[in-house]
């Protein structure tokens, strides 16, 4: 009777370990994902797809989370139409030594590191800035404008390349 009854305990603890890692519901999708902190960004991602998750729900506690932070959002949660939004939302900010990323609402983001600055569009366009002296500039449709030193090259998207030197 003993052993059995040690089995039983073994068997349960086995099977409540392998399932603790699946704890968590994502709202969008409904399904129950696992989910880790992207190191990149701070963000929590579905481990299977690496997608950052938005909202996700902690079935053990019934928790929500807000996947940007990890920080438990309950009572702030507002649905819209199908989907679910915090409305508490506001642009995440991400700091590690001189390196800074910025994500705001509308998913344009903000890096910064050394004298280099990043800005992205949720459009697709980008702009790099490296000290005084070089910037570039990407458009979503192709068109590339950089200004090194004196020298400015403007790339259109048909692959025309112009170029001008300041005196």
């Amino acid at each position: 009777m003993k052993p059995l009854l040690m089995l039983i305990a073994i068997v349960s603890m086995a099977f409540t370990a392998c399932n603790k890692n699946k704890e968590y519901v994502d709202l969008k999708t409904g399904e129950t994902i696992l989910v880790d902190r992207d190191p990149e960004t701070g963000f929590m991602v579905n481990t299977e797809t690496g997608k950052p998750v938005y909202l996700y729900v902690n079935t053990s506690n019934h928790d929500t989370l807000y996947g940007r932070t990890g920080k438990v959002v309950n009572k702030k949660i507002v649905r819209q139409g199908e989907s679910f939004v915090y409305n508490d939302d506001e642009e995440y900010v991400y700091k590690n030594g001189d390196y800074k990323l910025i994500v705001e609402e509308d998913g344009d983001s903000k890096e910064k590191f050394g004298d280099t600055k990043i800005k992205r569009d949720g459009d697709g366009d980008y702009k790099i800035k490296v000290g005084d002296d070089y910037k570039k500039k990407v458009e979503a449709d192709g068109d590339v404008k950089i200004k090194d030193g004196d020298k400015k090259t403007k790339i259109d998207e048909d692959g025309t390349r112009k170029v001008k030197v300041d005196d």
